[in-house]
């Protein structure tokens, strides 16, 4: 070994013949290595839909093979008696291009994970689906970001002084995109949050529709008069939403008037015609029915009764089947219902027109 060694030192050619070596060997091992996971996971795991799975492959096709020289050369290059200071800088240099591969390999894996999510999403919750696009983005900004802080303080950027500086930057980025800003996180919470998704019936402030789409800055509704309504998601937010899609039950609540001049007899069977013609329709409920008051013109009777499905038209279509019920039963039973009407009556002796006489 002696003997070898003090060849080696006394021959210059040696020292680079056996970086030379240590290089291509490196670079035949990686190169191997990427050809049979490639190979593998094309031939084993083509039709896999598992992320793991997915993942390696996809990292082992956008490994370039300029890396694995990259990283052959700098194994080989610590055989070699270079000065410290150019083994450092050279050091450097090769953590930034590795610093490369890991945001070509992050950034692969980002996008691999959203493109599967949508897959999953996008028949099941297609307004979650829209804000992959969002969640992707900013898990990308926060990534390159993070890289680009590495990098800086490789390079001996005081990052502390950075970091202050852009906090001052950022807060005033914020202040000038605040509207937008606002709109965007208020799309993050209404996803996640799901007060509604799309083809939900809801009532905001003044605005009603249905969910046609739900956006980054904006919710569009197509009201009942059939136009297209866009509200800005942070006023959503702002307001007091009534989403009536997702009503179990639904309480209805009408009234009746029957002349005065109906029997009490017939009052008391009132409440009972009208509980037995509820009770006649699917999937309702009787909850009360009451003789309620001497109105100004008719009695008053108040009826109250759930539906057991809470969708509109099936409200109005029941509801409709009760009034045409109650009035074949009140005609039947000889019972008027009652409607405004004012009775004068007149002294004898007194023209109609005709007021008292002065004094």
């Amino acid at each position: 070994m002696d003997i070898v060694n003090e060849w080696m030192s006394h021959n210059p050619w040696a020292v680079w013949l056996e970086a030379a070596i240590w290089t291509v060997l490196t670079l035949a091992i990686l190169a191997f290595v990427r050809s049979r996971l490639q190979a593998l996971f094309k031939k084993r795991y083509k039709n896999s839909k598992l992320w793991g799975d997915r993942l390696v492959q996809r990292l082992a096709e956008k490994t370039h093979w300029l890396f694995l020289l990259i990283i052959a050369v700098y194994v080989g290059s610590q055989k070699l008696p270079l000065p410290d200071d150019t083994m450092v800088k050279w050091g450097h240099v090769v953590f930034l291009i590795m610093l490369a591969l890991v945001g070509v390999w992050g950034q692969n894996a980002i996008l691999l994970w959203a493109d599967q999510a949508y897959q999953k999403k996008k028949e099941k919750d297609a307004s979650f689906a829209t804000a992959l696009g969002v969640i992707k983005f900013l898990i990308l900004l926060v990534f390159y970001a993070l890289l680009m802080l590495v990098a800086l303080e490789n390079m001996g950027v005081d990052i502390a002084a950075l970091v202050a500086g852009l906090g001052i930057g950022g807060i005033a980025i914020a202040l000038a995109v605040q509207k937008i800003l606002g709109d965007l996180f208020a799309s993050l919470t209404i996803i996640m949050d799901k007060p509604f998704v799309i083809g939900d019936f809801i009532i905001a402030g003044t605005d009603m529709g249905t969910v046609q789409h739900i956006g980054l800055k904006s919710t569009q509704l197509k009201s009942i008069n059939g136009e297209r309504l866009v509200v800005p998601n942070s006023d959503l937010l702002d307001s007091r939403i009534r989403n009536y899609h997702k009503l179990p039950e639904r309480r209805q609540l009408f009234a009746i008037g029957v002349v005065y001049d109906t029997p009490a007899e017939k009052l008391e069977r009132i409440p009972g015609m009208i509980q037995e013609i509820i009770e006649a329709q699917p999937e309702t409920r009787v909850d009360r029915v009451h003789f309620k008051q001497f109105g100004p013109y008719s009695l008053d009777f108040e009826i109250v009764y759930w539906l057991l499905k809470g969708e509109y038209d099936f409200l109005m279509n029941t509801q409709q089947a009760i009034n045409l019920a109650l009035c074949r039963k009140f005609q039947e039973e000889g019972i008027e219902f009652a409607f405004p009407t004012q009775t004068i009556l007149m002294e004898q002796g007194m023209q109609p027109g005709s007021g008292p006489s002065p004094v």
